[in-house]
């Protein structure tokens, strides 16, 4: 409705005013409903991302927080004592081990290892495995006494560490008379030492080495975790470390492979 015509004076003189024409009201075109866009959305902060971990944001090439370093196989070639141990104990047994026992005896706990000797179970099983653990261990150290033979490189890799003042820990599987019987032969002064008894499990759990990188007050995706065996690899992977890879027959790597790129 257009505004009144009419002036706002006293009654008595009104007048009547020429009339105002409206504008013509300007009529919008009809769109046919398919056509129609939808409401834009309001201006404001993006829709969030669905929760979860944050990502490694490490650059390639970072030097890791710390160096997690597995034994047997890797720092010394004792997993071919560990075999002729578990094999003369599985012979007392009256097991031959053979290829499908490798996943069960290498980088296995001693007492995952008897385990597997006794399977089916015995009725005692609990005593039968702490006996047969006790003979594996006590097979082994015999054999670790007359000498091991450090794997080729080991040794310069750790003292460059020391030289640029990265932190090193030693996470085996073995029990720890086993590990004091190898120390002296690697020459390094570990800021961490963890053996089979310090974590309630062992490898391929992650426990050792997220205890390791704990007792160095470390980020385990910032570790790199030294390992030889599928069960080892296993143990880093599910930690978050990077796993570097490595065999007794070719040796360790230089630092520059510790990269975390």
């Amino acid at each position: 409705m257009c505004p009144s015509a009419w002036s706002n004076g006293p009654s008595w003189s009104r007048r009547a005013a020429p009339p105002r024409r409206c504008p013509p009201r300007r009529r919008t075109p009809r769109v046919p409903p398919d056509s129609v866009s939808p409401p834009s959305a309001p201006p404001g902060p993006p829709p969030s991302a669905p929760s979860g971990p944050p990502p490694d944001s490490t650059p390639p090439g970072a030097v890791p927080d710390a160096v997690l370093f597995d034994m047997d196989g890797t720092l010394v070639d004792t997993e071919g004592l560990w075999w002729e141990a578990t094999a003369d104990v599985a012979a007392s047994l009256g097991r031959t081990l053979g290829r499908a026992d490798e996943p069960y005896v290498l980088g296995r706990t001693v007492e995952d290892t008897a385990a597997h000797l006794l399977t089916p179970p015995a009725p005692d099983a609990v005593e039968a495995v702490e006996a047969v653990a006790e003979r594996l261990t006590e097979s082994f150290a015999d054999r670790i006494r007359q000498g091991v033979r450090v794997v080729p490189g080991a040794a310069e890799l750790l003292r460059a560490l020391t030289t640029e003042a990265i932190p090193t820990a030693l996470v085996s599987a073995s029990p720890r008379s086993i590990v004091e019987l190898v120390l002296p032969s690697l020459d390094h002064s570990f800021a961490v030492v963890l053996a089979a008894e310090d974590t309630p499990r062992g490898k391929p759990h992650p426990d050792p080495y997220l205890e390791a990188a704990r007792l160095l007050e470390a980020d385990p995706r910032r570790c790199v975790a030294v390992e030889d065996s599928p069960t080892g690899i296993a143990a880093a992977t599910a930690a978050g470390c990077k796993v570097l890879v490595v065999s007794p027959s070719t040796g360790l790597p230089d630092l520059h492979s510790m990269s975390l790129g």
